[in-house]
């Protein structure tokens, strides 16, 4: 019965101190601030061991085709390259400040079965920088990616340029430059959009029809009067001769 009512204290006692330091504010949230050797371990170890539980059903496709790795590189340099770098290129400034930093898919690639790579790109991984790609991805765009990692170990900086140099119109996201984004096509069709628009300052055609008819009236009107009054000149210079 001791025992029981001690650790009832022990567990009271570690709930009121770990609430009372949630609450205070010691923490350093900061992504500047590194994690403790502690922190680093618990979490990188829960990783890898969810990652490696929930990617064992997976069925791996043929990732050896050609022209999915050719693919994949396009879509890993857009998707993936500036936080976690590329052979011969260090992550953008993003990819710099984040906590825990992205991996180096390199090392990732060479330590990570193909079935792990592709569910943490599909999935993400919470309180880290690393979104999942599912979310706006179906697998189909996502595999080659994963073929083209498990190339990474062995790719140098060399054959990353000349490999990214061929694969131009490759995949979802290309390098061709006559590809064009959606806020590039939205741009266009707004600007098409304004193009048959009627300007606000310029009348329509029933507009300039009314005006002229206006026009024409108020000419008419004029030389009625001018005629009036031509008539009424020679009718007085009737009545002088008369007089």
């Amino acid at each position: 019965m001791k025992i029981i009512t001690m650790f009832i204290s022990v567990v009271v006692i570690a709930v009121i101190v770990v609430t009372g330091f949630v609450y205070s504010g010691l923490y350093d949230v900061g992504a500047s601030s590194p994690h403790s050797g502690f922190a680093n371990w618990v979490m990188s170890t829960t990783m890898h061991a969810s990652v490696d539980r929930r990617a064992k059903d997976i069925d791996v496709p043929n990732l050896d085709d050609e022209a999915l790795q050719l693919a994949g590189i396009n879509d890993f340099d857009s998707m993936c390259a500036a936080c976690h770098g590329a052979p011969g290129q260090d992550p953008e400034a993003m990819g710099q400040g984040l906590n825990p930093p992205a991996p180096d898919l390199k090392e990732s690639a060479a330590h990570s079965t193909a079935a792990e790579l592709f569910w943490v790109t599909k999935h993400g991984i919470k309180m880290t920088g690393m979104p999942a790609w599912g979310s706006s991805h179906d697998d189909e765009a996502l595999w080659p990616v994963v073929a083209f990692m498990t190339l990474l170990p062995k790719l140098s900086a060399d054959a990353y340029q000349a490999m990214l140099a061929s694969a131009e119109g490759s995949g979802h996201h290309t390098t061709d430059g006559d590809s064009h984004s959606h806020s590039d096509v939205a741009s266009e069709s707004i600007g098409h959009a304004e193009g048959d628009q009627p300007h606000h300052d310029q009348p329509g055609d029933g507009e300039v029809t009314e005006h002229s008819h206006s026009t024409d009236s108020h000419e008419h009107d004029e030389s009625a009067g001018n005629k009036e009054k031509q008539q009424l000149k020679h009718d007085h210079s009737g009545d002088d001769h008369d007089h």
